[in-house]
This record gives C-alpha cells, structure tokens and sequence, in this order.
C-alpha cells in the first residue's frame, strides 16, 4: 500500500449549491439499499439486503481460495474452505449498518456514497469462529491488533490498496466474530464476499471484511487507510477524529399506506392506521422505540418486540389514529446510553449519523 495521505484529503464536503455528482450517482448505482418495505421480513432476502462494494466484486474460486491466518502466532495457518467447514459452525443473526447510512441527509453533504436511511439488513451468518482459529494458530504475547485483509482492490483519495481493516486483539478474541461461508443458510453470494466474509456483531458495516484472504495478528497498532484515514468521526479537515466502530441506536418504520412516484410521500386513509418497524443499537441494549405524528415535537411509546439475536434488529408497532391533513411521522430508538438524535449531529465524512427518520404522510 502507498503513503497514507494527510487526514484533510481524507474527505470533502460539498458546496452550498452543489448538486450529486455523477460519480455519486455512479456509487449509487452500484450499491443499492434495503427497500425500507422489506423491514417486514425477519432476516433480509439477500438480494434485498444493503450492498457496499468499496472498489471491485472481485472473482474468487471456491475450490482454489485459501486463508492465511498469520502473523505474531506460534503456528501459522493456511486454510481451503473446506478446512474451514470441516471446523464446528457456528451461527449469528445479526444486523448490519453501513456507517455512512444517513450522509445523503447532512447540510453541508459529505461527497460520497449518498446514503439515505436504507443501508441496513439482517441475516443469520453462518460459519467458523474466528476465536477458535486464532487460537489453534496460537497467538503470541503481546498482539495489539488483528488485520483483516479483503481480495478487492483499488484507489481511495490516491491511496492504491487492499481492503483492509483491524480489530482490537480482545474484540477480534470475542466468540461472537465469525467467518462466514453462508448467509441465511445457502452460500454466501458473489457480492457479499463469496467464499468467506468477517462478521463482527455490533460493529458498522466497514469492519465487516468480504473476498476474506488474509488474518494477520499484530503487536502494533494498525495503521492502514481504511482504520486511520477513513471511517473517523472528524469536525473539520484538521481534527484528527475518533475512528467509527459500534452502531448508534436507530429505528425505522415501514412507510405506511402507498407512494407517490417521485416524491415517496405516503398516502394513507383516516382512520386507525398500525404503524410497524424494526430498531437496533450495536453499542447496547435497546430499552424502548417512539413514535410522532407530529415532526419530533411530542413522543408516543410503541410497542417493543423480541430480538431476532442479540445482534439483531427489533420489531415495533403502533396504532395511529389518523385524521385528515398532513403529517410527518418520525421514530426514534432509545438505549441505555441515549436516544437518536433528533437534529443532525454533523461530521466531515458522514459517519454514524442516526438522525431520526422523517415520512411525509397525506391522510385522505
């Protein structure tokens, strides 16, 4: 990989006037979110689940590929993926979030991927644990760090590389991260990192690694691009930031009634109308979801369902007793450390914004 850049190239904001560009509608394009109608499902239908591919879907042969588990270990490894599935599976029901979900809606915008609320899914990963081969390659004294390197290449800001990120040794220790082989039980897809994906629970959606070829322990702290430069929550050009890791608490409803083509504004009937979502939280437990029928200015309690997993998102309801005119539903979820916010809490990339949702709603 090339000399990382300075932080103040890291990132642009875009200016008073300026519109979406066409590389952001190139971006767009390419990946897609979770239509928010497809809350209704427990775990998200592959095709319908959130994509971000950072550079290429890259070509990975199933019967060739290998994992080079290395580093500050005492017993490197070197592993086919069936080696991996010959090893006791194990399964997660987690839900992922793209840490830039919610850029496209901050004034001034970051420049890139222009996300709006739909950049979340949940699946049930299924695969090895990573504990247990860190473990059988016998980390060594002294490991800080555990970096995880993706089979997709490119340029970010001038910078030519693998998609790499790091883990903290004691996170990457936890039983809960996985290698993934398979999602919602039939083979993980092409784009969502066929053969073998990294799952980290509770984390945004960066460190979840896809195209997996190399886990390499550390005793430095890592200092790659995707960790030091991008991903960070930044004031300005200059600060330095704090790097993005778990998932802010965030709640959504499934847009009720139906929408106007080009506008999305929802046209519902008076009368009772059940209202119906999903929240999650990955830094900690959720203790309830609220619900307003009047743009944030007053809060209702919704009815909180079970998890799906630990990890996994929750479902919600509520009864709107609607009466004609126009309205702005807003939800918001609430965890041990806080609510969502209901103003936009600004950052030079666009990162781990959880703002409130906002639906326009004409009842007729």
């Amino acid at each position: 990989m090339t000399e990382v850049l300075h932080p103040r190239e890291a990132a642009r904001v875009a200016g008073p006037d300026e519109a979406v560009s066409i590389d952001e509608l190139a971006l767009a394009a390419r990946n897609h979110g979770m239509p928010l109608e497809a809350l209704r499902f427990d775990l998200t239908p592959p095709g319908l689940h959130y994509l971000l591919v950072h550079y290429d879907i890259p070509f990975v042969d199933p019967a060739t590929w290998r994992l080079e588990v290395g580093g500050h270990v005492s017993a490197p490894l070197s592993l086919s993926l069936d080696d991996l599935r010959a090893r006791p599976a194990v399964s997660r029901t987690v839900t992922l979030e793209c840490a830039g979900n919610g850029r496209a809606r901050l004034l001034p915008r970051p420049v890139s991927q222009p996300w709006l609320d739909e950049a979340v899914g949940t699946a049930r990963w299924t695969g090895c644990a990573l504990s247990s081969l860190l473990a059988a390659a016998g980390v060594r004294d002294g490991a800080v760090d555990v970096a995880f390197t993706g089979a997709d290449h490119g340029t970010e800001r001038g910078v030519e590389q693998d998609y790499r990120r790091a883990l903290p040794i004691a996170e990457a220790l936890s039983d809960d991260v996985v290698l993934a082989y398979e999602m919602n039980g039939a083979p993980l897809p092409p784009q969502h990192g066929a053969p073998v994906r990294l799952i980290v629970p509770g984390w945004y959606g960066m460190a979840q690694v896809k195209w997996l070829s190399s886990v390499d322990v550390l005793t430095e702290p890592f200092t790659g691009y995707q960790n030091e430069v991008a991903y960070r929550l930044r004031a300005s050009a200059d600060d330095p930031g704090v790097p993005v890791s778990h998932i802010q608490p965030r709640a959504l409803v499934v847009p009720p009634g139906f929408p106007d083509f080009m506008t999305r504004r929802r046209i519902v009937d008076a009368g009772t109308v059940p209202l119906f979502g999903r929240a999650w939280s990955g830094r900690a437990a959720l203790t309830r979801v609220e619900v307003s029928v009047d743009g944030g200015a007053s809060w209702a309690p919704a009815v909180l369902g079970e998890p799906a997993g630990r990890f996994a998102w929750r479902g919600w309801t509520f009864s709107w007793a609607a009466t004609p005119g126009e309205y702005r539903l807003c939800v918001r979820a609430v965890d041990e450390f806080g609510a969502q916010p209901v103003e936009q809490p600004w950052n030079m990339q666009g990162m781990a914004n959880n703002t409130v949702q906002r639906v326009a709603v004409t009842v007729r």
